[in-house]
C-alpha cells in the first residue's frame, strides 16, 4: 500500500477509553464523567442498539418490596448455588449488596420500573430465586435501561462514537495506552491515547448457530482484544444456552422468548404431546433452571421426540389473554411480526439457543482490573459472577454495579498515574494488521468461515459435549484457523464491513479454541457443561479453569463462602435430571 493511499487517521486523546456502548460501558461512563473524568466511548454498533436492550426478562435486587424476607446474603446464597459453587463469593457479594444501589441509580436516571398500586417497585419470580427480586419494565427491560443511561450520559455530554471498531489495544510494557480501530462506514482509522481502557464489548455466544445475538455482536471481540494485550479467560466452557429461542426465520433464529413466558405459567410440551418437564423436575417443572430446561429440551430433540424442525412447544395459550398482553408484550409483538403468529392462540416452536457467557476476561473481584495495567472489563466481557449457571436477572444488575465499582477504580487508577508510557511500535503494528487486512486478496470468504466456526461449535460443544466430539472439534477449528490466513477482504460502496466481518472471525477462532480446550479439561457435569462420558461431578474440579493464549489451562482456586452467606444455601445441588445422556 502506497503511503500516499493511506486513510486518514483520526488522534484523539482522553483519560479513559470504554470500548462498548451497552449498559456496562454507558454505566461505567457516567461514574467517570461525575467523578469529573475525561472519557470516551466507542462502540462498533448504534448505541440505540446495544445488545443489552434486547434483555427483556428483568433485574435482580433483594429489594424485599414484596417478599419482607428476602436480604442480600439470600440472594447471595442463591447466586452461589445456581452457580454450582464456581461464583467467586466476593464478586457475589458485590453485586448483591450493591443492588439495591444500582436499582436507585437507574431510578435517578428516570428509568420506569413497574410499581404496585402504592408506589413499591413490582418484583416477579424467576427461575431458582428464593424470593420475588426481580424487577422489571413490561418485557422491555433492557431497553428502558438502556434509554434511562443514554439519557444521563447525553446530560453528562459524554462523548460516543458509534460504528468505530476497535481492532487493538496499545500495551507498552505490560501497560495499556490507548487503541487503534477504524470507522466501519467510510474506514477512516482512529488512534486513541488513554490512561485507562475499559473492555465492555460482550461476550463470545454468537460463535454458535442457534444463538439469541444478532449477526455482528458478541463475536468474542473482548476475548481477542484482551488475550492479544496480555490478560487471559476464566471460565470459556461455561456457556448459558437459553432453553427458549425461536428456530423461525431463518435470519432471526435464536430470537429469545423471554424467561417471563415460563414465570407467566406457559408449559413446555414435546411432540407427543407429553409435559416433559416432570422427566428433568418434577417439582419445579417449567420453573426449573435454565441449565435444567435447557438440558430437558435438548435431550427430548436429541432423543427423537422434538418436532419435525427440530424443537419443541411452549405453550401460553391458556392464560388469559389479559394476562399476556400485559406481562408478555414483546413476546407477543415478536411472533406477530417475525412469524404471523399469535401466542395467545397457539404454541410457540422453541430450541435451547446460545445465549450468555458465563466465562470471560480474568478479573480482580474488588475493581474488574485485568492482568494488563490499565486495562479493565466489565459486563459479560468479564468473568466472576455467574460460574456454571446463570441466575436470570443477574446480568443486567452486574452492569449497574460493576459500572459504579469500576468507573470510581479507573478514577482513582487515572489521578494516581505519573508516567504515561507509549510505544511508536505498538502503533505501528496495529497499523500494519489493518493495512495488511485491507491488502488480503485470498479466496477465503469471510462470512464463509465464521458459519464454518459456528457449524464446528454447534456440532461439537452444543449442550451435551464429549471428548471426542471436543477433539474433533479442535481439528476442524484448525483447519479453519490455516484458511483465515487466507481471506479477501473487499471495502465496498457499502463501507467496510468486510474487514470488521474479518476482525470478527479472528475473535471468534480464538473464543472457540478457548471454549474447546476448557470444555475438554473440565472432565465434569456441572451447571450448563454437560460431560455425557463424564455425568457426575467430580469436587476436585471445584476451581475456575484459566485459558492463556499459548492454550495452557491453569486451575484457579475459589476463596470459601463466608458462613452467613453459606448458612442460607439449602442441601447440595441436586444432579436429578441431569443423567439423561
Amino acid at each position: 500500500m502506497h503511503p500516499h493511499h493511506r486513510p486518514e487517521e483520526r488522534r484523539l486523546s482522553t483519560s479513559v477509553l470504554v470500548i462498548g456502548t451497552g449498559g456496562g460501558g454507558l454505566r461505567t461512563g457516567i461514574e467517570l464523567a461525575e467523578a469529573g473524568q475525561d472519557v470516551l466511548l466507542v462502540g462498533k454498533r448504534p448505541r440505540m442498539d446495544a445488545h443489552t436492550s434486547l434483555a427483556a426478562g428483568g433485574i435482580n435486587a433483594s429489594l424485599a418490596t414484596i417478599d419482607a424476607e428476602d436480604s442480600w446474603q439470600q440472594h447471595a446464597a442463591d447466586t452461589i448455588k445456581e452457580s454450582y459453587f464456581l461464583a467467586d463469593p466476593r464478586t457475589v457479594e458485590i453485586v448483591t449488596q450493591g443492588a439495591a444501589r444500582g436499582i436507585a441509580d437507574l431510578e435517578r436516571y428516570g428509568m420506569p420500573f413497574a410499581r404496585e398500586r402504592d408506589g413499591r417497585i413490582t418484583l416477579r419470580f424467576f427461575g431458582a430465586h428464593t424470593y420475588r427480586r426481580t424487577a422489571f419494565s413490561g418485557d422491555y427491560t433492557g431497553l428502558e435501561i438502556q434509554r434511562a443511561l443514554l439519557r444521563r450520559a447525553t446530560e453528562l455530554e459524554i462523548p460516543v462514537i458509534d460504528s468505530l471498531y476497535i481492532t487493538r489495544l496499545l500495551v507498552s510494557e505490560g501497560t495499556v495506552f490507548g487503541a487503534y480501530g477504524f470507522d466501519v462506514g467510510d474506514g477512516t482509522r482512529y488512534l486513541i491515547h488513554a490512561d485507562a481502557v475499559v473492555l465492555a464489548a460482550g461476550g463470545h455466544n454468537r460463535i454458535w448457530r442457534q444463538t439469541s445475538s444478532r449477526r455482528d455482536e458478541n463475536t468474542g471481540d473482548s476475548w481477542r482484544l484482551s488475550v492479544e494485550a496480555g490478560a487471559r479467560i476464566r471460565d470459556a466452557e461455561l456457556v448459558q444456552f437459553h432453553p427458549s429461542g425461536i428456530l423461525e426465520p431463518a435470519h432471526a433464529a435464536g430470537t429469545l422468548v423471554s424467561e417471563a413466558a415460563r414465570g407467566e405459567g406457559g408449559i413446555l410440551r414435546n411432540a407427543l404431546g407429553e409435559r416433559f418437564m416432570e422427566r428433568y423436575d418434577p417439582e419445579r417443572m417449567e420453573l426449573s433452571t435454565r441449565d435444567r430446561v435447557a438440558l430437558g429440551a435438548y435431550t427430548e430433540i436429541k432423543e427423537g421426540r422434538g418436532t419435525e424442525k427440530g424443537g419443541v412447544w411452549l405453550d401460553v395459550s391458556h392464560l388469559p389473554r389479559e394476562t399476556i398482553m400485559q406481562r408478555l408484550p414483546r413476546v407477543y409483538q415478536t411472533m406477530i411480526e417475525l412469524q404471523m403468529l399469535d401466542i395467545t392462540r397457539e404454541p410457540m416452536e422453541i430450541a435451547p439457543t446460545a445465549h450468555y457467557s458465563m466465562g470471560g476476561v480474568w478479573v480482580r473481584p474488588e475493581d474488574h482490573a485485568t492482568d494488563v495495567d490499565g486495562l479493565y472489563a466489565i459486563g459479560e466481557a468479564a468473568s466472576g459472577l455467574h460460574g456454571a449457571n446463570r441466575l436470570g436477572g443477574n446480568s443486567l444488575i452486574e452492569l449497574l454495579v460493576y459500572g459504579r465499582v469500576t468507573g470510581q477504580a479507573v478514577a482513582e487508577y487515572v489521578a494516581g498515574r505519573q508516567t504515561h508510557r507509549r510505544s511508536p511500535e505498538a502503533v505501528t503494528e496495529a497499523r500494519a494488521e489493518v493495512d495488511g487486512l485491507l491488502a488480503a486478496d485470498g479466496d477465503e470468504n469471510v462470512r464463509t468461515l465464521q458459519r464454518a466456526i459456528r457449524d464446528t461449535m454447534t456440532e461439537h460443544a452444543g449442550v451435551v459435549r464429549d471428548e471426542a466430539g471436543l477433539q474433533a472439534g479442535l481439528a476442524r477449528l484448525s483447519e479453519i484457523e490455516e484458511r483465515i490466513s487466507g481471506i479477501g477482504v473487499h471495502p465496498d460502496i457499502a463501507g467496510f464491513q468486510d474487514l470488521a466481518h474479518a476482525f470478527d472471525v479472528k475473535a471468534s477462532a480464538l473464543a472457540a479454541r478457548a471454549t474447546l480446550q476448557c470444555a475438554l479439561e473440565r472432565r465434569e457435569t456441572r451447571g450448563c457443561h454437560n460431560r455425557s462420558d463424564h455425568p457426575e461431578t467430580d469436587p476436585a474440579l471445584q476451581v475456575n479453569l484459566v485459558w492463556s493464549a499459548d492454550g495452557t489451562i491453569e486451575r484457579e482456586a475459589i476463596p470459601p463462602v463466608p458462613g452467613e452467606i453459606a448458612a442460607l444455601i439449602p442441601e447440595a445441588v441436586s444432579q436429578e435430571g441431569k443423567l439423561v445422556e
